[in-house]
This record gives structure tokens, sequence and C-alpha cells, in this order.
């Protein structure tokens, strides 16, 4: 995991261009202005959203996260105090922690909901993780919190958020990919878009489980429109990869670290550790000046 920079949190979140591309690690905040294809003309007006990923809401473990409930509390206290608010929020994907039992799973659900209906900003955008959605094909997800995949516009933006966590073995499949490509057909290849997905759509750790089985099939998809930025969670962590139009960007959990891609020989939450500035839930600045500039913060 990268260094930390010695450089205090800020949370004063200012909707200007000069501040282009900000991605939270306990989610990300994200300014228009920094995504890749937005318009030049000044009359087209700049906004943010907020990316929360990884709640995992009913984990309980004292030794990774002696107080789970203050983490999710404080990071609704802290998009709450963000002047201007933001146009809406996204959650990329494991809501809740994993339960064989339907019935809890479904009181996880209600419960991280109506935690989240605290936040000020009431617009959100809810993708399923495996731990949601894997025990069901995504059943209770679709209950509580409504479509597995849908795409919109906004200010100039397509957005299109997919589903590779209610299949088992966490792939798209050939109705999604096939759904992906008629959504397509409708946008220019200069319009700027955005995906949101779960997983990664890139093979980052087969063997950790961080990729998606057919996703080169939809970055290939994606391949030849000329501004694409896929934000994604799963991970636990900030990684950042390029290939060729796409901009890959993950954010960390609300809940837990997870090791970097091989630093281990398994992957498992790493421990709490109480004299650190930096529990793995912090946020991350991303400015898209040339080159990409990043500096983590800590958040507590």
């Amino acid at each position: 995991m990268s260094a930390l920079s010695q450089t205090p949190p800020n949370v004063s979140l200012l909707a200007t261009r000069r501040d282009l591309l900000r991605i939270a690690a306990f989610g990300g905040v994200v300014l228009a202005s920094g995504l890749p294809g937005f318009p030049a003309d000044a009359a087209v007006p700049d906004f943010y959203f907020v990316q929360l990923s990884d709640l995992h809401w009913g984990f309980a473990d004292p030794k990774v996260n002696p107080d789970t409930k203050a983490s999710l509390e404080k990071a609704i206290a802290a998009i709450n105090a963000a002047h201007p608010q933001p146009d809406f929020i996204v959650f990329t994907g494991d809501l809740t922690h994993m339960t064989k039992d339907p019935q809890e799973r479904r009181r996880r659900m209600a419960e991280v909901k109506a935690m989240l209906g605290g936040l000020t900003t009431q617009k959100h955008i809810y993708l399923a993780g495996e731990h949601d959605a894997g025990g069901d094909r995504g059943a209770a997800f679709q209950e509580v919190f409504g479509a597995l995949q849908q795409s919109f516009d906004h200010k100039g933006f397509h957005f299109i958020a997919l589903d590779n966590a209610s299949d088992p073995k966490g792939a798209l499949g050939a109705a999604q990919l096939a759904w992906l490509a008629a959504d397509l057909k409708t946008q220019s290849g200069e319009t700027p878009i955005v995906v949101l997905a779960h997983r990664p759509l890139f093979d980052l750790k087969r063997d950790w489980d961080w990729f998606t089985p057919d996703g080169g099939a939809a970055t290939a998809l994606l391949q030849p429109f000329r501004n694409v930025t896929v934000f994604y969670g799963h991970v636990h962590q900030e990684i950042t990869h390029r290939d060729g139009n796409l901009l890959h960007v993950s954010a960390r959990s609300a809940m837990y670290p997870l090791p970097a891609p091989g630093s281990q020989p398994k992957k498992a939450p790493l421990p709490w550790d109480p004299t650190a500035l930096d529990h793995g839930i912090g946020w991350r600045q991303v400015e898209t000046s040339q080159p990409l500039r990043f500096d983590d913060h800590p958040t507590a």
C-alpha cells in the first residue's frame, strides 16, 4: 500500500476545476471536471459525486475494527459536512457482510439502508457485492435496494452500473453484455462514460478473486469510446490501472483494509493498529494534472 502523505486531511469539497478529480478512500469524491472528457465549455456546470464502497454491515471482528458502527457513522458525517453537497452517492457493493441466513441478510440490508437514510444527499445508486448477492443471486438486494444494473445520464456524462456480483462466479453474463452493447450504441464515441462495478473488470489477482471472468468482453465494448473511467470496490484499497482509453480506479473500504495484491500468501483483513494514523480507512485525492498527482490522507 502506498505511503501516506503527511499533509493533514482537508475534507472541504470546493466544486472548482482546480480541484479536478478527488477520490475519497472510504469511498470517493469525484469532481466531474477531473474526469476524462469533461467539456471545456465553461457554461457546462461542474459537479461531483461520492463513491462509498464495501461497508460490510454485519462484520464483527474487534481485532480488525473495534467499532464498526462508528466507522460508518464517521463516513456519513464527513459526507454530510461537505459543501456543496454531491449531486449523488454511489455504493459500489458489499453494503452488508455475507450471511447464509436469508432473514439475517435482509435484516442487515434494512439496517444499513436506514443508516444511509441519514445522508443529506438522498439520490443514491446502489450496486451489489458478492456479500450482498452471492447467496441468493441478488434476490434480497433487489427487494431492498432495487435493480442490479442500470444506466443514466447526468450533465453530459453517461453512467453505467454493472452487476458482477450476483453470479456465483462473478461474471457479467451474456444477457448483461448484450444489454451493455445495446446501451452503448445510444452514445456518441465522444461522450464521457463512467462505469460503476463491484469487482475489477480487469485481471488484478485471479487467485484472490479480484477479477471478472468476462470483464474483457465488457472492456472491449468500452474501448471505442474516447473517455471511460471505471470506479470499483471489492479490493479495499486504492489501485489505479490504465488500459487503453479506460482508467480503472478502486476505492478503500469503509470497514477494513485488505493487503496489497500478492503481498502475503492469503487474502485476509489487516489487523487494527491502535497506534496508526491510517487504518486503511482514509481518503485519497487525485488531480488530473500532467502527470497525475496522488495524495493519500488518513482520517484518524
